[in-house]
């Protein structure tokens, strides 16, 4: 049942993890129907599968059951584990922390004097980050007994298989080499369940792990994923939502089995309840995308550099790297979930006199390896950084995802430059820009399709520290770079407009370098300047700008005005998480108004 209500959810929400919320979900239930004793705790590191943990609590009447249908809605359940939400012990979806932070708990229990078991799942191709090995290496005895690690071990990452990606050997060999103690067994039979779990309980000397062998997407034969095999083809429902023909011989699969089971049992007929299928807005037919024209760029670049080397933190599909790793294997190199090992890797090729492209989501590229990014750049090499799901959009996946701190965190790395393009005819340019420059950069890019009524002027080439100007405007000018903020300038001025108001746009892709003469001419005639960040204000691009125009001592100073994000940005659909936090054309349009005060008349 909370199979078919998990795939319910992720089917109405648009977007979600199939694959490992049904590899979990026997094991999900084992524990909270027979194991867990009042006041034990569960969550999954690895957060992706949030859905089936909903799923089961909801069967358990700890969640409300309206709750299934608002997965990724505002207000609703977000995309990954969030303590906001009642039955979520921590916030999860960046991997490896887990095992750390129940420690910490257990730690804090021994202290205050309270005693409970505490049980953790990661996933397997989780292992592949370096803190979960750094969690392995000391766990107090005081805690040890409390400590069940279970390993979602479904064979499957992001990609493709966890042995083609980086194999994990011999992995209770390694666990016990850590003093652990460990169990491998079938992690669908509720019988080995629940055999395997009472012998765990019965260890009280050492921490445990279950090394739980599961089939990722298990429950819908069409979506299992069962080989290891290295040239397995890559696992389709790892996340996202089924294809409506999909979804219906999924269900049908799911209930067959229900009545079939519920008959066996005797426990009556099941009851299924049918909704309205939800309206989904379609894209957009002139929407763009980025990823095709860095895919492009890419490509092309191979030719002119022979030296180009990319590297992937499993995300090769997301990132639109499939084409260059079939046309150059040889120049591909697949790292897995290590981000910290990937930055290093590229710092001993740059210094070998390679040209390293490294890529993984701005939300993990910018943070996890940031000293990493540092030591390189203090080593003066050229390296280009890509980071692919830039901004608060999408916003289904949640806080976790949602890379709106890049700026801040390695914008001050000295000589690394971060750009945004803002259409995709800019992509090229700037990252051939960051090809030539002598020294590290980082092409930030959003991952989502998106109308815009961005158009570069003919013949545009970036000038560092320059923008362009998209729309002339007298009363005030809007800086802004990206896909989404650019848009949602262009249109915001757009509405503006029609109350008498004569806004500019000016896209600056330089998101921490500002070329202060240039800036001091383009507020010399305006009375007001904004900027516009898709990124908490605090430490972004209108810092830069607004620092940039102090020092420019300009004779006249413009009313500045800079709109970002100012707290951790909710969950939802995209358009209404951009009208929640005021960053849509309607929410600009208001605010800027706002600021500018009474509406002059009309020119």
């Amino acid at each position: 049942m909370a199979r078919l209500n998990a795939l319910y959810m992720i089917a109405r929400a648009g977007s979600g993890h199939i694959g490992s919320s049904f590899s979990s979900l026997d094991i999900l239930s084992q524990l909270y129907l027979a194991e867990m004793a009042e006041g034990d705790l569960f969550f999954s590191s690895k957060g992706h599968d949030a859905p089936g943990l909903y799923a089961v609590l909801i069967g358990l009447g700890r969640m409300a059951e309206d709750k299934l249908h608002v997965l990724r809605r505002l207000g609703g359940l977000p995309g990954h584990p969030d303590v906001s939400i009642a039955g979520m012990v921590t916030n999860t979806g960046s991997l490896g922390m887990g095992i750390s932070k129940a420690k910490g708990m257990l730690m804090a229990d021994h202290l205050l004097g309270r005693r409970r078991r505490i049980f953790v799942m990661t996933g397997d191709g989780e292992l592949q980050e370096g803190q979960i090995w750094e969690s392995l290496l000391s766990v107090p005895k005081d805690i040890a007994a409390n400590l069940t690690v279970v390993v979602d071990h479904n064979k499957f990452q992001s990609d493709f298989s966890v042995e083609r990606t980086s194999s994990l050997g011999d992995l209770a060999a390694k666990f016990a080499a850590f003093g652990w103690h460990v169990v491998r067994a079938d992690g669908h039979d509720p019988q080995v369940l629940a055999k395997t779990f009472a012998e765990l309980c019965d260890v009280t000397d050492k921490p445990k792990v279950f090394i739980a062998d599961t089939v990722k997407g298990k429950g819908v034969s069409f979506m299992e994923g069962t080989s290891i095999d290295s040239d397995v083809e890559m696992f389709r429902y790892h996340s996202g939502a089924p294809k409506a023909d999909e979804y219906r011989q999924a269900i049908e699969e799911i209930e067959a089995r229900l009545i079939k089971l519920t008959a066996e049992v005797g426990s009556g007929a099941i009851e299924v309840r049918r909704t309205e299928k939800p309206v989904v807005t379609p894209v957009p037919a002139e929407s763009v995308r980025l990823f095709p024209a860095y895919t492009e760029a890419l490509l092309a670049a191979a030719g002119r550099h022979p030296e180009l080397i990319v590297l992937d933190a499993d995300l090769s599909l997301d990132m639109g790297l499939l084409p260059f790793r079939e046309s150059h294997p040889g120049r591909f190199v697949e790292c897995g979930i290590a981000e910290q090992d990937m930055v290093s890797r590229a710092g001993g090729m740059a210094l070998a006199g390679a040209l390293p492209v490294v890529h993984s989501f701005s939300c993990f590229l910018s943070t996890r390896p940031n000293e990493q990014i540092f030591n390189n750049a203090t080593e003066r090499t050229r390296i280009v950084y890509v980071g692919g799901l830039s901004g608060v959009l999408p916003a289904g996946p949640g806080h976790s995802h949602q890379s709106v701190r890049e700026i801040s965190a390695i914008g001050g790395i000295p000589n690394l430059v971060m750009v945004e393009p803002c259409c995709p005819e800019e992509v090229g340019p700037l990252f051939d820009w960051c090809l030539a420059y002598d020294g590290p950069s980082f092409l930030r890019l959003a991952s989502i399709p998106f109308v815009t009524a961005a158009r570069l002027p003919a013949g545009y080439r970036p000038g560092l520290g320059a923008g362009v100007t998209l729309r002339g405007g007298r009363d005030a000018i809007i800086v802004a770079a990206g896909l989404v903020a650019v848009a949602q300038a262009l249109a915001a001025a757009e509405r503006l407009e029609n109350d008498g108001r004569s806004i500019g746009v000016v896209n600056l892709p330089w998101l921490n370098r500002v070329d202060a003469g240039w800036l001091a001419g383009l507020v010399a005639d305006v009375p007001a300047l904004i900027t516009l960040d898709n990124h908490f204000r605090p430490g972004g691009q209108g810092q830069y700008v607004l620092a940039a125009l102090a020092a420019a001592n300009v004779e006249r100073m413009p009313r500045c005005l800079q709109i970002g994000l100012e707290d951790v940005p909710p969950c939802g659909r995209n358009d209404e998480v951009l009208g929640e936090i005021g960053l849509d054309a309607a929410g600009l349009a208001d605010r800027i108004a706002h600021f500018l005060g009474e509406a002059p008349a009309r020119r």
